[in-house]
C-alpha cells in the first residue's frame, strides 16, 4: 500500500488542477468587441437624431420619432447581446433547421396582403400590430448558422460540388425569395456570404470556381431583367443625366460628402438632412456623417468598423472547432459586407442600392440581429480561451 505522505503527493496536483480549471473558467472573452458594439449603437443613436430631427418633426410633429424607436432597439439588442454571449454556440447547431424554415416563413409572409408591407414599391417588410420585421436581415444569419453547421459536420463533402449542393440550394432559395421583393442589395449580400463561406469551408477551386461562374452570371441578367435596375446603373454611369430623378440621390449624396470636407461642418450642422437627402437617417446615413464629421470622422468611424471586423477575424482564427471558425467567419462577413456595400453605394463606387448601415441606421430588425451576433462572437472568443 502507498503511504500516507505518497498519496499527498498525487492529491496535490489533483487539487491544483482543479483550481487551475476554475481559474480557466472564469476568464472573459473579448470584452473590448462587446464595449465597441455598444458604442457604436449609441453612437449610431446620436447620428440618428441629428439625421432626421427635422424630417421627423414635419412628418410626425415629434423630432424625436426615429431617435426613440431606436433606443427601443439599442435596449433590446443589447439583452440580445448578453444573452447569447453566455449561450454556449455549439448549442445553436441544433437550431441549423429551424432557423432555415423560420426564414423561409418569414420571407414568404412579406407577399401575404395585409401582412407585408410595402414602402417605395418594394415589399420587403411585415407587420404584426405596431411591429415591423425585414425578414431578410434574419436570413442573412440563418443562412450563415445553416452553413457552418452543414459544413462542420460533412466537412468531407466539400471538395465536390455534389457537396456543396445543399448550402448552394439554401443560398438561392433565400436570394430568389429576396429578389422577388424586390432587394438586390440584401440578395448580393447572401450571394457573398455563401460564396465567402463555401471558400473558407476548405472547398477546393474547381469546385469554387463553378460555384463563382453563376455568381458572376446571375449580376447582369438581374440588372437587364428589371428596368428600375437599368435606370439605376445608367444614373450611376452619369447622375447629372437625370439630376431629379434617378441620379437625385448620389448626387445628393455626394453634396453631403463634399460639404463635410476634411472636418466637417460640425455634429447636427447637415443641410442635407433638411429633406434633400432622401433616407437620410437609414440607408445614406453614412453620408450625414461625412457631411458633419468630415473626411476624418469618417477614418475614425471606420476604424470602428475594422476592428469589429478585425475582432471577428481573430476569434474564427483561434477557434479551434469547425464549427466556430464557420460560424465566427460568417457574422463577421455579413457586418463586414454590409459596411462595405453602404460605403460604396453612399460614394457613388457602386450603383446606388438600399441596405442600412449596420449599428448605425435607423431600423431595429438590423440592430437588434447585429448585436445578438456580436454577442456569439463573444461566446466563441470565451470558450476559445477555456479550451
Amino acid at each position: 500500500m502507498k503511504s500516507s505522505k505518497a498519496q499527498k503527493k498525487e492529491v496535490k496536483p489533483l487539487l491544483n488542477m482543479r483550481k487551475e480549471n476554475k481559474k480557466i473558467g472564469t476568464k472573459a472573452g473579448d470584452v473590448p468587441l462587446l464595449v465597441c458594439v455598444f458604442l457604436m449603437a449609441c453612437f449610431g443613436c446620436l447620428m440618428i437624431y441629428s439625421a432626421s430631427s427635422y424630417t421627423a418633426q414635419v412628418q410626425y410633429g415629434d423630432s424625436l420619432y426615429f431617435v426613440k424607436k431606436q433606443i427601443i432597439g439599442v435596449v433590446l439588442g443589447t439583452l440580445a447581446m448578453v444573452g447569447t454571449a453566455f449561450l454556449p454556440y455549439k448549442k445553436l447547431m441544433k437550431f441549423k433547421y429551424p432557423a432555415v424554415i423560420l426564414a423561409v416563413i418569414l420571407l414568404v409572409l412579406v407577399f401575404i396582403p395585409g401582412v407585408g408591407i410595402t414602402n417605395y414599391g418594394a415589399t420587403r417588410w411585415i407587420g404584426f400590430g405596431g411591429v415591423t420585421i425585414q425578414p431578410s436581415e434574419i436570413a442573412k444569419y440563418a443562412f450563415a448558422l445553416f452553413s457552418a453547421s452543414y459544413f462542420a459536420k460533412n466537412y468531407e463533402k466539400v471538395k465536390t460540388v455534389k457537396g456543396v449542393l445543399p448550402v448552394l440550394g439554401v443560398g438561392i432559395l433565400f436570394c430568389v425569395l429576396i429578389i422577388v421583393e424586390p432587394n438586390m442589395s440584401i440578395t448580393m449580400c447572401v450571394g457573398l456570404l455563401m460564396l465567402g463561406i463555401i471558400f473558407l469551408s476548405g472547398t477546393n477551386l474547381k469546385t469554387f470556381a463553378i460555384m463563382l461562374i453563376p455568381f458572376v452570371i446571375a449580376v447582369p441578367v438581374l440588372i437587364i431583367l428589371e428596368p428600375y435596375r437599368l435606370q439605376r446603373l445608367s444614373a450611376f454611369l452619369d447622375p447629372w443625366a437625370s439630376p431629379k430623378d434617378e441620379g437625385y440621390q448620389l448626387i445628393q449624396s455626394l453634396y453631403a460628402l463634399g460639404n463635410g470636407g476634411m472636418f466637417g461642418k460640425g455634429l447636427f450642422n447637415s443641410t442635407q438632412k433638411y429633406r434633400f437627402l432622401p433616407f437620410a437617417e437609414s440607408d445614406f446615413i453614412l453620408a450625414i456623417m461625412g457631411e458633419e464629421l468630415g473626411f476624418i470622422g469618417l477614418l475614425i468611424f471606420f476604424a470602428f468598423c475594422l476592428f469589429i471586423i478585425y475582432r471577428g477575424i481573430k476569434i474564427a482564427r483561434e477557434c479551434k472547432d469547425r464549427f466556430g471558425f464557420l460560424l465566427a467567419s460568417g457574422f463577421t462577413l455579413v457586418y463586414g459586407i454590409q459596411v462595405a456595400i453602404n460605403a460604396l453605394v453612399v460614394s457613388g463606387t457602386i450603383p446606388p442600392t438600399g441596405l442600412p448601415l449596420p449599428l448605425i441606421s435607423s431600423g431595429n430588425t438590423s440592430l437588434i440581429i447585429t448585436m445578438a451576433s456580436m454577442g456569439v462572437l463573444y461566446n466563441i472568443s470565451k470558450i476559445n480561451k477555456t479550451e
